[in-house]
């Protein structure tokens, strides 16, 4: 029995590797393969009135080349607006933008610090216009991003439209590279899954949806952009990802943030998948319940799995030693986790341990964020990325 449990404990990471990374998207590729190409609506006659939304909290460093980026570009001036939510900052993020000199730049100062959810909460009833764009404070829209995600909600089917996210950053000094790749993988993901119907999570850094959905009160410790997506399906809408709608997203510019980063991200995550629990029934969401299993709940799924290569081979080493290499590989990569979170800052990391690197960071991070579901930690408090102020 104990050799039974091993050769499951080695097979179940491979088993949801395989689906999360290659059956899951293979399977969407075929199925898009059967729908009509996804197309925006033509522009209007005239553009709706949006509100873009900031929540920042001490972001006085780079929240100004953000405002003049997404006061730049191409939407008609006299239909956007912007609200700036200061969680309470600390440093000049006020001040800078009540001298902004722009009267379509507001601010609500929260009263103390609550985190991200809390002041999108908050927000609501400052809003104007029947779109509001919620965009982070440290990327940077280009100039003609912003028609696409808005001609996207001209359909009345679509609830939310969600950006593409671009990593950039400083290749030279950055040991963060692999982070492109990923985020490549998942905005072609999302193209996929809105060809077939609806994107089951909207990229934080850009997106946007109807006012009415915006207002949509949810608890202060979830993740509004996953949250959002089935805001939008359970109002009988669908979500979409536009490849139109690019905006500039630093990488973290070490692996030591990005740890931070994406245990944050998932912890935060995962509170939201247990909330959203019921979006995960085939028999009243359909596809949108496939899809929900097989991009967030499988692919979280193999984080904790992966504990199985440290145990599982040593319960089959008698019939087969070879499987001990997967907890010496695992040992191994722990240890290079360990030396790039500890590398100096002003130090390049080197290539051929920065992909490791990359990959066991993550995986830390996944058993991290299980860690806080597992003890029930809520925290509503937040420490925004620090991503560099220009890349």
């Amino acid at each position: 029995m104990l050799e039974i449990l091993g050769w499951v404990l080695i097979a179940a990471p491979v088993v949801l590797g395989g689906y999360a990374f290659i059956g899951y998207p293979g399977i969407v590729w075929l199925w898009s393969r059967l729908r009509p190409a996804y197309a925006l609506s033509p522009d209007p006659a005239e553009w709706p009135e949006i509100s873009i939304l900031i929540v920042a909290y001490n972001e006085e460093r780079r929240l100004r080349r953000t405002l003049e980026h997404a006061l730049a570009t191409d939407y008609p001036a006299d239909r956007l607006n912007v609200l700036v939510v200061s969680d309470a900052s600390s440093d000049g993020t006020d001040d800078l933008v009540l001298t902004y000199g722009d009267p379509r730049v507001r601010l609500l100062r929260m009263p103390e610090r609550s985190g991200k959810p809390a002041g999108e909460n908050a927000a609501g009833t400052m809003l104007r216009g029947d779109i509001v764009v919620s965009i982070d404070a440290s990327i940077l829209i280009p100039r003609d991003s912003l028609k696409p995600l808005i001609r996207a909600l001209l359909d009345p089917s679509v609830g939310l439209a969600s950006g593409r996210d671009i990593s950039v950053g400083d290749e030279a000094r950055e040991g963060n590279k692999a982070e492109s790749s990923y985020v490549g993988l998942e905005m072609t993901l999302r193209h996929l899954e809105t060809r077939v119907h609806s994107i089951v999570g909207a990229s934080g850094c850009f997106y946007a949806n109807r006012r009415h959905l915006q207002q949509v009160q949810l608890p202060n410790e979830l993740a509004r952009d996953f949250a959002a997506a089935s805001v939008a399906r359970a109002h009988g809408y669908r979500a979409v990802s536009v490849d139109e709608a690019t905006c500039l997203v630093p990488r973290t510019p070490t692996l030591k943030a990005e740890l931070r980063r994406k245990s944050r991200t998932m912890g935060r995550g995962l509170d939201t998948l247990v909330y959203l629990r019921g979006m995960m029934n085939p028999f009243k969401y359909g596809s949108y319940a496939f899809m929900m299993v097989s991009h967030k709940l499988v692919r979280w799924l193999l984080f904790p799995a992966l504990l199985g290569w440290l145990i599982g081979p040593l319960l089959v080493a008698r019939a087969a030693p070879w499987a001990l290499l997967l907890s010496l590989g695992m040992i191994v990569g722990l240890v290079v986790a360990r030396l790039v979170i500890s590398w100096p800052d002003d130090r390049r990391l080197p290539r051929m341990i920065a992909l490791p690197g990359y990959v066991f960071i993550s995986i830390v991070a996944g058993w991290m964020a299980w860690l806080h579901l597992l003890r029930n930690e809520k925290s509503a408090m937040w420490e925004p990325t620090q991503r560099p102020v220009s890349a």
